[in-house]
């Protein structure tokens, strides 16, 4: 090894330890909020370029309405074709309802995720990771119907 090599290496590694040493020092002890992420976690993925989502046109089920649309009362799988890569399922209600899917890649996890509508009025959101051809289970709770929509954002 060179001695600009070794050099460098030094200088990477008293970065690596300044960075970290900053990352404790600058911790919080409140819990912190779960819904909530860092100014610095949206930039970098600003920077790294967000995941697209999945085509609607891509989604299907025995309870589309249409398509991009889901009308159901107890449940329904949506199937989703493989994205060819990560993509983000989007699924979109004005009431609650819940999601079960696989998680992505090799793992070997079931998420489930029961969605509330936000206190503004605004309508649920679900958002799945999807990488592969899988199936999504969808619940409506109690004896109503629930209609989802498989959006693009």
């Amino acid at each position: 090894m060179s001695g600009k090599q070794k050099a460098l290496l030094g200088l990477l590694a008293v970065l690596l330890v300044g960075l970290f040493v900053i990352a404790v020092g600058a911790g919080r002890d409140d819990p912190g909020d779960p819904g909530a992420r860092h100014g610095l976690v949206d930039r970098l993925g600003a920077l790294g370029g967000e995941r697209s989502a999945v085509d609607p046109a891509t989604v299907s089920a025995d309870c589309a309405d249409e398509a991009g649309r889901l009308v159901f009362a107890g449940s329904c799988v949506v199937r989703v074709a493989d994205p060819g890569g990560l993509r983000t399922l989007v699924l979109r209600s004005a009431a609650r309802f819940t999601v079960v899917a696989s998680a992505p890649g090799d793992a070997d996890l079931t998420i489930r995720d029961e969605v509330e509508p936000a206190s503004d009025g605004t309508g649920v959101v679900a958002k799945v990771a999807v990488d592969q051809a899988t199936e999504v289970g969808l619940t409506c709770p109690g004896l109503g119907s629930c209609t989802v929509l498989v959006a693009t954002s």
